[in-house]
Order: C-alpha cells, then sequence, then structure tokens
C-alpha cells in the first residue's frame, strides 16, 4: 500500500487531485474527446464558420504552416485515435509527441513538394532539400512522417494473428502493473519473439537460465587423491519459455475479482520449469478464499498443474506457480561452479535451483539424514545421483566412505570400485540388514574413541587429531539406500529400528543416511522414520495422500515431474520448490571412470587396510564384513541350549523346546530354522518327526 500512497502524493504536488478519483482509460477517453473537439474547430475555421475567434486562429495558423494547417485537423483526429487504442504507461505523452512530429515532418515535407506552400515552418525545415537533394529530402521527412504515425497509434507493421488471449490483454491492469509484465517480456524477447518496440524498465526477473560468474573450486588439500574435473560435466545455456505473460496475469487477476477479491500484481519470476505470478490481496481477504480457487485458475490459464503458494515465506506476496511452455534443464556443472557451493562444508550437496534462480544446496552434516521418496520416474534415481555426484568433487577417500545398497541392481553399480567404497555395492537384502547392524556397531566404537581423546564430535576430533604426527582423520561415512521399500517389506520391524536408532545417535560421530523410495506409503515411511529424519524431499506423487505422508502437507501431488520437488528441512519448514539438477549416465561414468583411472594407488591402499578405521576391510573380507553382522543377528541367545536339549532327546518339535526351554511358539519355531539352517536338524515333513543329525556332545556344529 506503501507506493500507491506514494503516488498519490506526488499527483497532489502537481495540482492534479481532480484527476485521482478517474480511472486511467476514463482519462484517455476524455483527452479523445478533447481532441476530436479540436479537430472539429479547425476544420470549421478553414471555411469561415467558426467565429470571429475561428478566424483569427485560421488566420494566424495558416501563415504559420501555409498550406499545412490542414494537417492539424488530420493529426488532431490521429491523435484521439492512438489515445482510445493506447496501451502503454503515459500514453498522453507518446502520443503527443507523435503528433508534434507529425505535424512538423508533414510541413517540411509540404515544402520541399511544392515550395512556399508549408508556412514558416516549413521552408526552415525545407532546408533539408539543400543538404541531401529533392529525392533525399522527400524520403527523409516521408519516414518522418510514417514514423510519427506508428509512435501516435503505437502500431507495428507487422500482422499478428489475434487469439483470445490478446484480446484481453490490458482489459483489467492498471500502468503499474503492466509495467511489471512489460519488463518480463522484454526480458524474455528471444524466446517469445516479442516486437521491437521500446519498452519501459519494469519489475520483472527472467531467472530460467542464470549463468554462474565461472569462479575456480574451492582448493581442497586431497594429497594424493585426483579430483574429477568439471570438464566431465555439461553445462546448459536453455531459456524456459513462459507463453504470454501480459495476458496471464491479466486472467489472474480478473479471476480473482470475479470472485470479488481483489489484488494488486507483483513482479514475476520466470524460472526453470514453472513461472511465479506473484500477488498481494486487499486488506480483509482470508488467504483460504485465494487457495480454494487453485481450479478455478487452472481453468482460467489452460494449465495444469496450477500451485499457490500462500504466503510466500518472507514476503507478504502469495505466489501463483504456473507451468512454463517449454522447461529449462538445470545442469549439474552450472551449479558446481557456484562459489557459495565451493565454499560450504565438506558434506554439502546440490539440490537444484528455486523458482526464483537460487541455487539450493544443503550440509548432511546438518541434515543430518534425507529422505527421498517419489513415484516411478519422477527423478529420485537422478536426485541420488546429483548427490553423489556432489560429494565425490568435494571429497576423498580420506574425508569420506561410502555404503550403497541398491536392491534393484543397476542404479548404483556405476560406482563399483571407487576408492571411497566401504565395500562393493550392497544388492542383498540380507547384507542390507548387515550393513546397518555394522553401522550401530561402528557407530559405538566411535563413541569410544571420542571418550578417551575428550572430542564432542567428529568435527573436533579430527581438529585435535590433525595436530598429532602420524594420525588419521575420521572419515564421514553415508549411506544410501536406494529402494527403502524393498528392505522394509522383507525385514520391516528390524530395519526401522535400526534406522530409527541410527538416526538419534550417529550424527556426532559423523555416520548418516540417505533413504530413498518409490512407495511413499505409511508401511515404508512410518511415523518414527518421519520424526527421526527432519529433511524430506518430495517428487511428484500419485495423490494428496502420498504427499502428506511425505513432507505433511499437500502439494507434492501438483508437481511436474522430471526433478520437480519440494524440500522441507530443519531450516526450512515449509516446502522449497525446487526444480533438481540434472546428471545423465553419460556423466556419472565418466566421473567414476576417471576416478577409478586416477587414484589405483589410494585404492591399493584401501584394499592392503592402511586406513586404520578400515584395516579389517581388506578386500579379501570386503564380502565378509557385513556378511557377519548380518548372520550375527540371526543368531538366538538360546540356541546352545536348544541344540544340547534336541542332541539329548533325539527329537526335534517346538513344542519340546517350548516345555524344556520355557518359551513362546515363535521363538521355538525360530530357534528350530536356526538348526535347520545349520544342518543339525532335517527338515518338516507334515506329521512326521524331524530328523536329528548330531548324536554324541562331540559332534562339531558348522557356523
Amino acid at each position: 500500500m506503501g507506493r500507491k500512497k506514494k503516488h498519490i502524493t506526488n499527483e497532489e504536488s502537481g495540482g492534479k487531485t481532480e484527476w485521482s478519483f478517474l480511472h486511467p482509460d476514463t482519462k484517455k477517453s476524455i483527452l479523445a474527446i478533447i481532441f476530436f473537439a479540436i479537430s472539429l474547430i479547425f476544420t470549421l475555421s478553414a471555411f469561415g464558420s467558426s467565429g470571429p475567434a475561428g478566424n483569427l486562429m485560421y488566420k494566424g495558423l495558416n501563415s504559420l504552416f501555409g498550406i499545412g494547417y490542414y494537417l492539424l485537423p488530420i493529426i488532431s483526429i490521429i491523435i484521439a485515435l492512438g489515445l482510445i487504442i493506447a496501451d502503454q504507461k503515459k500514453p498522453v505523452t507518446r502520443t503527443l509527441i507523435g503528433g508534434f512530429l507529425f505535424v512538423v515532418s508533414g510541413l517540411g515535407l509540404l515544402d520541399i513538394i511544392s515550395e512556399a506552400s508549408g508556412g514558416i515552418i516549413g521552408s526552415l525545415l525545407g532546408g533539408i532539400e539543400l543538404a541531401f537533394g529533392y529525392t533525399g529530402g522527400v524520403i527523409i521527412t516521408l519516414t518522418i512522417v510514417l514514423a510519427s504515425l506508428l509512435i501516435t497509434l503505437n502500431l507495428p507493421l507487422q500482422i499478428k494473428k489475434k487469439n483470445k488471449k490478446e484480446e484481453v490483454l490490458n482489459s483489467g491492469l492498471t500502468d503499474k502493473e503492466i509495467q511489471r509484465i512489460n519488463k518480463i517480456e522484454k526480458e524474455n524477447n528471444e524466446i517469445e519473439e516479442e516486437s521491437n518496440e521500446k519498452e519501459d524498465d519494469l519489475n520483472i526477473k527472467d531467472v530460467s537460465n542464470i549463468i554462474p560468474t565461472l569462479k575456480p573450486i574451492k582448493k581442497i588439500d586431497f594429497k594424493n587423491y585426483t579430483p574429477p574435473p568439471l570438464s566431465l560435466l555439461k553445462s546448459s545455456n536453455e531459456k524456459a519459455t513462459a507463453g504470454d505473460l501480459r495476458a496471464n496475469a491479466n486472467i489472474i487477476k480478473r479471476t480473482f475479482e470475479s470472485f470479488n477479491i481483489p489484488v494488486e500484481m507483483g513482479e514475476i519470476n520466470i524460472g526453470p520449469k514453472v513461472t511465479r505470478y506473484t500477488l498481494k490481496p486487499a486488506e480483509g481477504v482470508k488467504l483460504s478464499k485465494i487457495v480454494a480457487l487453485n481450479q478455478d485458475l487452472s481453468l482460467a490459464l489452460a494449465a495444469h498443474p496450477v500451485r499457490i503458494e500462500a504466503p510466500i515465506p518472507g514476503k507478504s506476496l502469495v505466489g501463483i506457480e504456473v507451468p512454463n511452455k517449454t522447461a529449462a534443464t538445470v545442469r549439474l556443472r552450472n551449479l558446481l561452479e557456484v562459489a557459495e557451493f565451493n565454499n560450504n562444508e565438506l558434506l554439502s550437496v546440490i539440490l537444484g535451483r528455486d523458482v526464483t534462480g537460487e541455487p539450493i544446496s544443503e550440509d548432511i552434516s546438518k541434515m543430518p539424514h534425507m529422505l527421498v521418496a517419489g513415484a516411478t520416474g519422477s527423478g529420485k534415481s537422478v536426485t541420488i545421483h546429483t548427490i553423489l555426484i556432489s560429494l565425490l568433487y568435494k571429497n576423498s577417500p580420506e574425508t569420506l566412505r561410502l555404503i550403497l545398497i541398491d536392491p534393484k541392481r543397476v542404479e548404483l553399480s556405476v560406482y563399483q570400485g571407487i576408492p571411497h567404497l566401504v565395500a562393493p555395492v550392497i544388492t542383498q537384502n540380507k547384507k542390507a540388514i548387515g550393513v546397518f547392524r555394522w553401522a550401530i556397531n561402528e557407530m559405538e566404537k566411535r563413541y569410544q574413541i571420542l571418550e578417551e581423546i575428550g572430542a564432542r564430535d567428529i568435527m573436533s576430533y579430527n581438529e585435535k587429531i590433525t595436530k598429532k604426527k602420524d594420525s588419521e582423520i575420521m572419515p564421514f561415512i553415508v549411506i544410501v539406500v536406494d529402494e527403502l521399500a524393498d528392505l522394509m517389506s522383507s525385514y520391516g520391524k528390524e530395519v526401522e529400528g535400526y534406522i530409527v536408532r541410527i538416526a538419534q545417535m550417529a550424527r556426532a560421530v559423523g555416520i548418516h543416511l540417505i533413504l530413498a523410495t518409490q512407495r511413499p506409503s505409511v508401511e515404508v515411511i512410518t511415523g518414527l522414520i518421519k520424526a527421526n529424519i527432519t529433511t524430506r524431499l518430495a517428487l511428484k506423487v500419485a495423490s494428496q495422500i502420498d504427499s502428506r505422508t511425505i513432507i505433511d502437507t499437500a502439494g507434492a501431488e501438483k508437481l511436474l515431474g522430471g526433478g520437480d520437488t519440494l524440500l522441507i528441512s530443519q531450516k526450512q519448514s515449509k516446502p522449497l520448490r525446487i526444480q533438481g539438477s540434472l546428471v545423465t549416465e553419460e556423466e556419472i561414468s565418466a566421473v567414476t571412470k576417471f576416478i577409478r583411472d586416477h587414484n589405483q594407488e589410494i585404492l591399493a591402499d584401501m584394499q592392503a587396510g592402511e586406513t586404520p578405521q578400515f584395516e579389517a576391510h581388506k578386500e579379501e573380507h570386503k564380502n565378509n564384513i557385513f556378511d557377519q553382522f548380518a548372520e550375527a543377528g540371526s543368531e538366538d541367545d538360546m540356541l546352545e541350549d536348544a541344540i544340547e536339549t534336541v542332541r539329548i532327546a533325539q527329537k526335534a518339535s517346538a513344542s519340546l523346546l517350548q516345555r524344556r526351554l520355557k518359551v513362546g511358539y515363535a521363538r521355538a519355531a525360530r530357534l528350530l530354522d536356526i538348526m535347520e539352517e545349520k544342518g543339525i536338524i532335517g527338515p518338516g515333513e507334515g506329521a512326521k518327526p524331524r530328523e536329528v543329525y548330531i548324536e554324541s556332545i562331540g559332534d562339531e556344529i558348522e557356523a
């Protein structure tokens, strides 16, 4: 409201308060009528029918303009028409300037064609003939005449096919709103083929293709590690096409006004995938009324889906997000070159750009865990690859170790063999359970180390340890699960318990989880998991229920797919819309191949066990390190007692174990299954008793 008050004050200072209550179109209509009347007076004066005052005016103007006097009624009519069809800011000034140029150039043309026909002014301008000759003088003055007509009427020479949007172009927009919209069209003219007419300075931002200032990546001491160069990634100069911005802004304004909701249009941001139109509702308007008109706006704009952000965080504005006609690709390389990312912490990762074009990055060490969920084809796997590539560009194996769990077997296999891996990519669910058990065991070991040295967390530990000679820092460990639903379907409660414990305790010792799923149901993303993983990325989902399951609010069902994302985190309580960055399969293969080929010595050192924290993780043991923990969890504390009971009784049944060991049926059945796996007893065959393969106390049990 502040700008509006300032505008009124300026009018009062100029002595035009009597016009302040009139609509701008009404003012132009009044001026048009006045110029029509002036045209009639000029015409009547030429025939001596306008009284003494008209005759006196005719004699004076005739001596001044000569035969060019008859241009005055013509230009008066043209000015009146120009005022009626005007659609730019300050149409009166522009129209009068055009009319003045028309009269002056017309008098000069008349004087050149017919000497002494242009009066005093015509004779002055007729001097052009002396400099350029007769033909040149006619061409110059005729050009000015035609240009002045176009300025007066504000008509382009090209012929445009009218559509429905052009018919309602400015019927409801104020001059201030036209200013803002024209600026967007001016900045986007390369895509939308706007006319070449001069535009005023307008409040519009085209952020669909911001190319960052190329700055060198922050120098990180990688010691013997050779990081991949940015040249392995592709950059992009694409621009988004937003469509007819002026017409869309007008449609939004008129749609709200048709429901008795007056709004004032604000700035427009052209993002990579959507264009956000901002507006300020009048005082007393409930935001719930605006949000309820989502479907009406979608129908009016012929665009789906339309998302309403009410209000925009940090602003007293409402955002209307409309899909672009053509989306711009956000490349990972363009974002990795941003200085802000390079100056952040080691575990900072690039996620994409928001609707204002700002790069969005998050620090995993502060998250400290992340959940990525979305329907099939929404860009979940690309998001995981973007995170992993961001980490590989900033970390050597000394500072970061990765554990990749890929039940689908094809998504993360491209990272096989890089020195950052603790073990080869895990593809079996049973081994994946072993990973979580190993992580908890590693977490407890690290807490003991921190306690011994008197450090509060991994950062303070590494600061202290670097001051000592021949000491190795403690690397971060990031565990990535590409499909959580597969694990939850096999080991639901067990996996949930491990995830919750790691999420609650592992942050201080540098162990972090990144979980991804394409089935965002409450059976997979349970309440306990959500409560302990506060940073969540929601890609496009099928329903509002799925959206609420991921981010506790609606909105993800209205995303466009292809990396369109909503982010919530500890510092971002309301969903932030992001267009995720793209990294292709060829780029990922090039990066991982470079790391493998140029870091063979580091890979050999890792396999030889030179890093103390992973001394037991030599290549010959890598395939078994998690198997040991997977098998350990399958043991039961009463297994030895059960084996002894079966050996003595020479029979095996659940009821026998229940009576002798005083356990429930479920535990007794589990003990039978374990003994069957170890080859101690035979399989069950209906009513027949199980065979017992041990006969004496000296029999050995194969582990």
